[in-house]
């Protein structure tokens, strides 16, 4: 089967590798329809993780179920579903207690696995014409027959639920004001959720104008840190007390403000600065114990200069850690179906899987408006 593989530091190629086969009486071989490309995928992509070449990536995946181990006992084949990025067992202590990004049982020796992820278990990426499913009746999350909403559905394996935990680690409430840092997929789709939630008004920080114009057509207040501090900007249009909560949707590879280098720490502490007192932050940017390539030595094993005395002296409270998808998938999909939610607006292109090493290019130099990229294998 045709599948995307990391070749080294800015390099992917769709070659040919062996197409997978049941394992397990309890897996299903999926033929994917749909794939899309994460953020994520980025940080391997530019050599800033242990990768080593010949992985295939693509933990956000879709399709149809080909064929099915003789222990399945909820899924047939020609089912339509979409798989958590989270590979996860549903009987581990992590699990039964919804915490399926941390899953004991998946990745031996650490706690939580992915597809098509360096460290995260043995698990092939989606990123191909056909992905094995390991406890597949409780990873498979159905979707209606047929093709409809196909680009809505895709988002469930990882950033709409990915969004919405940021607001759930925030415990966003209704009629409070929130501040996401980043403007990407997941800023946008933590911005969409705070709306779903309820939230007053939410403010999204980028410096994208593409993804400014994203936020501000789904009604965000769009704050471009390259016109002026971020903080400044938001409490000018807060009366000065700053935002309920805050959700820092970039992660270790944030900017530095006014610069063009890297500063780990700088929406973290942009952030602290932004949320008033007793106010609370969720963080699903994406922090890691090691980056090779880290602006300085501390950086490099995954110790930023944060700064904790004023976050302790404000008394906000914090949340962190990967998205549990199954806590939040089934009523997400549930929203797409009845039309209360459309999150594929944040989709900006849709190509067949042999475009994916320019797509790659294109999305990693956030180049012609490369804001969220789905591989459909197959056309």
């Amino acid at each position: 089967m045709k599948a995307v593989v990391y070749k080294g530091p800015f390099e992917v190629a769709v070659e040919e590798v062996q197409k997978p086969k049941l394992q397990h009486p309890n897996e299903v071989i999926v033929r994917v329809t749909s794939t899309a490309i994460c953020g994520s995928d980025l940080h391997m992509y530019e050599g800033r993780t242990a990768a080593e070449p010949g992985i295939v990536f693509g933990h956000e995946n879709m399709g149809i179920v080909e064929e099915i181990g003789e222990g399945i006992t909820s899924l047939k084949k020609g089912d339509r579903v979409v798989m958590p990025f989270n590979v996860a067992c549903g009987f581990c202590k992590n699990c039964v207690a919804d915490y399926t990004g941390f899953c004991l049982t998946v990745n031996p020796g650490f706690a939580g696995g992915a597809y098509g992820y360096v460290a995260m278990g043995p698990w092939t990426g989606g990123q191909a014409e056909y992905l094995r499913v390991p406890y597949a009746d409780f990873n498979c999350l159905k979707l209606p027959e047929g093709t409809e909403n196909e680009t809505d559905f895709i988002l469930l394996a990882d950033i709409f639920p990915t969004g919405y935990h940021g607001n759930e680690l925030a415990q966003v409430s209704p009629g409070e004001s929130v501040v996401v840092y980043g403007g990407g997929p997941v800023g946008l789709m933590a911005a969409y959720s705070a709306m779903i939630r309820g939230a007053s008004r939410v403010f999204v920080v980028d410096r994208v104008l593409e993804r400014l114009q994203k936020a501000e057509e789904i009604g965000a207040t769009p704050i471009n840190f390259a016109e002026g501090n971020p903080v400044e900007q938001i409490k000018e249009q807060t009366n000065g007390e700053g935002t309920d909560k805050g959700i820092d949707a970039v992660g270790y590879q944030a900017m530095a403000r006014g610069e063009n280098r890297e500063e780990p720490a700088a929406v973290l502490n942009s952030i602290i600065e932004t949320v008033r007192p007793t106010g609370a932050l969720g963080i699903p940017g994406l922090y890691v114990p090691a980056d090779p390539g880290a602006p300085d030595e501390q950086a490099k094993h995954g110790r930023l200069m944060v700064s904790i005395g004023k976050l302790f002296e404000k008394g906000l409270r914090l949340g962190t850690g990967q998205c549990n998808v199954k806590r939040y998938n089934r009523q997400l999909r549930d929203l797409i179906i009845s039309g209360r939610a459309r999150p594929s607006f944040v989709v900006s292109h849709e190509l067949p899987l042999d475009a994916a090493p320019t797509a790659y290019e294109k999305f990693d130099k956030r180049v012609e408006g490369y804001t969220k990229v789905v591989l459909h294998p197959g056309r």
